[in-house]
């Protein structure tokens, strides 16, 4: 797979995580790529077009998977790995066409952080998501 440009900010060991993280095949298959990646927010956007349920808007699962990758991604942004402990999605309107999830840090701990994923379709915000991460190596605050 493409090795994406990270910032400086960004640890090496991370680096080498969230590259794993984007190639993971499941991903490349559902055409989530990465946007960006900058200090405090993940930008990830997929194309909903063939991804529709029976009623003409993105399938739930889809739409949660995208979030799900932003959360992923931005939740591990730091030296130490983090893993999902809670994560649910509030769907506000169906999404049809290039979707993207922004993700940010909104409340850190010594063992969990807090994300808020929004999912836009064409600028227009259609879920929001938010994840509860669990740090791996939890007696580090960041």
């Amino acid at each position: 797979m493409s090795v994406f440009d990270f910032d400086a900010s960004v640890p090496r060991e991370a680096r080498e995580r969230l590259q794993r993280m984007m190639d993971i095949p499941f991903v490349q298959e559902l055409g989530i790529r990465t946007v960006s990646i900058s200090e405090g927010e993940v930008r990830v956007a997929m194309d909903a077009g063939d991804k529709l349920n029976a009623v003409g808007g993105a399938h739930g699962g889809a739409v949660f998977t995208l979030a799900d990758q932003a959360f992923a991604l931005a939740s591990n942004l730091e030296a130490w790995p983090q893993v999902a402990l809670v994560a649910s999605i509030n769907y506000l309107r169906p999404g049809k066409g290039m979707l993207e999830a922004v993700a940010r840090k909104t409340l850190e701990t010594n063992r969990t952080s807090l994300y808020e994923v929004k999912v836009f379709d064409d600028g227009e915000l259609i879920a929001v998501f938010q994840g509860t991460g669990y740090k791996l190596n939890g007696d580090r605050k960041g």
